[in-house]
C-alpha cells in the first residue's frame, strides 16, 4: 500500500486577526454599515434631523441647569461650547458600543448561513455611526463660529489623535461586548446602565479640574473617553495645560480596550453559529 500524503484541515489560529482576509470582504464593511444606516432612518420622520437634535438639546438642557452651579464653569469659553465638545465624541462611544454590543445577536441568521470574519459585523457597527459623528462634528464647528471661539492651529494635531483614542476603545469595547453577548444575554440590560454611569464618570459637562481628591481624578483618567475628549477640547482651551501622567492613563487604557476586546473576540468566534 503507497503510502499517502495526510491533510489536516483545522481552524485557522483563534488569536490571528488575519487582514488580508478582512482586506478580501472589505465590501461587507460598506454593505454591513449602509444597511444600519438606512435601518436607523427608515420610517423615521424627522430622519437625520435626529442627530442635529439630540446633542443640541443635551447642550441645552446640560446649560440650563447645570451652568447655573457656581464653580463648574470652565475657563476661556462659554459652559455650553464646553458641554457640546463633550458630547461630540461621547455621544459617538456611547452609540457605537450599544450597536456593536447587540450586533451578532441581531445578525445571528446571518452568521448562522455563510461564512465571512465575524469581525467585521461590530466593527462596522462602527462605522454606520460614523456618519452621525461627522454631522455632530460639523455642528460643532458651526457653533464655536456661532459664539465666536477660537481655534488654535493645534488642531489638525490634537482632533485626529482623539478620534483615533475613541475609535480605538470604541472598536475594543464593541467586540468584547458583542462576544460576551452572545453567550450572556443579560448584558443587554448591562450595557445601558453602565453607559449611563459612564456618562457621570466622564468630564463631559464639568471640567476634570474641579476634582479635588487626587485619587478620583486617577479613577476617572482610566475611562479611555477622558483622554480622548480633553485632546480634543485642546484647540479650543490651549490655556488648560493636560494632565500628562493622567492622560498616559487613559490612553494606555484605550489602547488596552482595542487589544483586549479583539483577542477576546478572536478567541470566542468559532462558537458564534451555535450560540447566536
Amino acid at each position: 500500500m503507497r503510502d499517502e500524503d495526510e491533510f489536516i484541515i483545522g481552524p485557522p489560529n483563534k488569536l490571528m486577526l488575519n487582514l488580508r482576509e478582512l482586506w478580501d470582504f472589505r465590501e461587507l464593511f460598506y454593505f454591513f454599515s449602509w444597511r444600519d444606516i438606512k435601518v436607523k432612518y427608515k420610517q423615521a420622520t424627522l430622519g437625520i434631523l435626529w442627530v442635529v437634535l439630540q446633542p443640541v438639546l443635551m447642550m441645552l438642557i446640560f446649560t440650563l441647569f447645570f451652568g447655573q452651579i457656581p464653580g463648574i464653569q470652565p475657563e476661556g469659553i462659554p459652559y455650553s461650547v464646553f458641554t457640546f465638545s463633550g458630547l461630540v465624541f461621547w455621544n459617538f462611544f456611547a452609540s457605537c458600543v450599544t450597536n456593536a454590543g447587540n450586533a451578532m445577536v441581531s445578525n445571528a441568521s446571518v452568521i448562522k448561513k455563510i461564512y465571512f470574519p465575524r469581525l467585521i459585523i461590530p466593527v462596522s457597527a462602527v462605522l454606520s455611526a460614523s456618519v452621525d459623528l461627522l454631522i455632530t462634528w460639523l455642528l460643532f464647528i458651526i457653533y464655536l463660529f456661532i459664539k465666536q471661539v477660537p481655534l488654535s492651529s493645534s488642531l489638525f494635531f490634537y482632533w485626529p489623535l482623539a478620534f483615533l483614542l475613541t475609535l480605538s476603545a470604541t472598536i475594543g469595547l464593541g467586540c468584547w461586548l458583542s462576544a460576551l453577548m452572545v453567550k450572556y444575554r443579560d448584558f443587554r440590560f448591562i450595557v445601558p446602565f453602565a453607559i449611563q454611569i459612564g456618562f457621570f464618570v466622564t468630564p463631559v459637562v464639568y471640567p476634570v479640574s474641579r476634582i479635588t481628591l487626587p485619587y478620583v481624578k486617577y479613577l476617572v483618567a482610566l475611562n479611555p473617553m477622558y483622554g480622548a475628549i480633553n485632546l480634543f477640547r485642546q484647540p479650543i482651551m490651549p490655556q488648560t495645560l493636560l494632565d500628562m501622567p493622567l492622560m498616559i492613563i487613559s490612553i494606555v487604557s484605550s489602547v488596552s480596550l482595542l487589544i483586549v476586546g479583539i483577542l477576546y473576540f478572536k478567541k470566542t468566534e468559532l462558537f458564534f453559529a451555535d450560540l447566536a
